[in-house]
């Protein structure tokens, strides 16, 4: 998978944690990762980590203060031969069902041409709701893939689907997406 470039989004879930095994199995396989992580994710996981693993920046703020300026949103989503976003919370996957762009990641999402495959994460419950439900269905509609969730043990105990995909699936998704 040389010169293959995957941009992975990282939300704010307790399986953000799971991004680094992500990153290092697509780099195993030569493909070049950018990761870009909400706000709320850095609270599971360090950036410094997914950027010591994926050895280069991560991206998080929409535009860089830098000398010359620089947008981030629009490079990451032409440079992508795949975007994928795992863990993707109920937040995510709204804001890219309803076209709302207001952070990097949403923004990235819909300036970009490649395939876009999502791996949800979250309680069972709000996986079920209907809301969540019409959203994903909206994006499956739109082309948009989807691995997971499988059914497992959720941060508050509970077991039920919304668990994240397990990490070979989801690199598997990437790999059959670029192909």
């Amino acid at each position: 998978m040389k010169n293959k470039h995957i941009v992975l989004g990282v939300t704010g879930s307790i399986a953000a944690y799971k991004s680094a095994d992500i990153i290092r199995r697509l780099m195993d396989r030569g493909f070049k990762v950018s990761v870009i992580m909400t706000d709320e994710a850095k609270r599971f996981i360090t950036p410094l980590t997914l950027s010591s693993l994926c050895q280069e920046k991560v991206y998080s703020e929409m535009f860089e203060e830098t000398i010359p300026w620089e947008e981030n949103h629009i490079p990451l989503g032409e440079k992508a031969d795949c975007l994928v976003i795992a863990p993707a919370t109920a937040n995510i996957i709204g804001k890219i069902a309803g076209g709302i762009a207001d952070c990097l990641l949403s923004c990235t999402v819909i300036s970009t041409d490649a395939p876009i495959i999502i791996a949800p994460a979250m309680n069972f419950r709000m996986y079920k709701n209907v809301a969540v439900q019409a959203n994903i269905n909206t994006l499956k509609s739109r082309g948009v893939k989807f691995v997971g969730p499988i059914k497992g043990k959720m941060a508050c105990g509970s077991v039920g689907e919304g668990h994240l995909a397990e990490v070979d699936e989801i690199v598997k998704a990437v790999v059959a997406a670029v192909k």
